[in-house]
């Protein structure tokens, strides 16, 4: 379990940002390539998303870095004002919460599980002539899976009947577009945060057992 310093009442932002430097790496590294997207030509702007893809393709011959590299780039990097406020309202508190080795394990799980059965998902489909032969170099890359994961042990966060609306919620979000013709995106969202959900275990001894979502450090012992 990772332990994090006092808080620092003059210095909020600061304070924050060490509470959940996981969290704020991860983000710092999304907002480099995203930058590298936009300035980028054209034509290494479609290399370097199809490289780090985890398509079928991408994972058959680069299955490591496929999957770790996926996670670190958004399609669009317009964006990424919008994944900055979700990754401080879930994946922060998260982190914040669990501490940050209990946060990765989670998030990593569900990207790398999610990943993986989505496209066999998919390969079974272009198997049996139901999709294209070109979904095998589609890409996939992003962060949402890890978000959807955050989302769903973050209901474990909620006092009381709060942890019920918000889970209603979350399963209607991830779950109408995948039982209304969703792609295989959609599964890989219902299954990243089903094991958000199966996470429970985790949660039982939080590194901050606040019952706030954004409740303050426990104060320093005299």
């Amino acid at each position: 379990m990772t332990s994090h310093s006092g808080p620092e009442p003059s210095r909020p932002v600061r304070s924050w940002i060490r509470s959940s430097p996981g969290t704020h790496v991860w983000l710092a590294v999304i907002a480099f390539t995203s930058l590298v997207v936009v300035i980028v030509p054209d034509r290494t702007e479609h290399f370097l998303l199809h490289r780090h893809s985890s398509n079928i393709h991408e994972l058959v011959k680069h299955p490591v870095e496929a999957l770790v590299g996926s996670a670190f780039w958004i399609e669009n990097p317009a964006s990424l004002l919008l994944y900055a406020v979700l990754f401080e309202v879930f994946h922060a508190n998260v982190e914040r919460w669990l501490g940050t080795l209990r946060w990765l394990v989670i998030v990593a799980t569900a990207h790398v599980v999610a990943t993986l059965v989505s496209q066999d998902v998919v390969l079974m489909a272009i198997r049996d002539d139901r999709a294209p032969r070109s979904m095998a170099h589609v890409v996939d890359i992003g962060v949402s899976y890890g978000l959807a994961a955050a989302v769903g042990v973050l209901t474990y966060r909620l006092p009381g009947p709060w942890r019920w609306f918000y889970l209603v919620g979350a399963v209607a979000f991830f779950a109408v577009p995948l039982l209304t013709g969703g792609t295989f995106t959609d599964l890989g969202h219902a299954i990243s945060l089903a094991i958000g959900l199966l996470s429970w275990p985790l949660t039982r001894s939080p590194a901050h057992p606040h019952p706030d979502i954004l409740a303050r450090e426990d104060e320093p012992a005299p």
